[in-house]
């Protein structure tokens, strides 16, 4: 049998994307950049500046560059609620599930 049981229902992407996070916290609601390590349809896995409790729900945005659209920036909003915070590698490490996403309009 194998030890690490792979659990994941869909293909990961390695993708280093910025983002922006929204999440609440005491003082209210708080906004950080991120930066994604890997991204699914379904969740992603990032670092960001700030700790964010596990079962949180928290709001970002993704832009999806020129080169892998082959088209221009697309920017979308993500729904998701944190999974895990990996607090043991300097910069905390964050999986969260997507729970629904959509479009953003194009900048003018």
């Amino acid at each position: 049998m194998e030890s690490d049981l792979e659990r994941r229902a869909a293909r990961r992407f390695t993708m280093n994307l910025p983002m922006k996070v929204r999440f609440s916290a005491d003082s209210g609601i708080l906004e950080k950049k991120g930066e994604t390590r890997d991204v699914s349809f379904r969740g992603l896995y990032f670092v960001m500046e700030a700790i964010v409790e596990t079962g949180s729900p928290i709001e970002f945005v993704l832009t999806l560059p020129q080169q892998i659209t082959l088209a221009g920036d697309v920017h979308i909003r993500c729904y998701a609620r944190v999974l895990r915070v990996d607090q043991n590698k300097g910069t905390p490490g964050i999986a969260a599930r997507i729970e629904r996403y959509e479009f953003l309009p194009a900048s003018a």
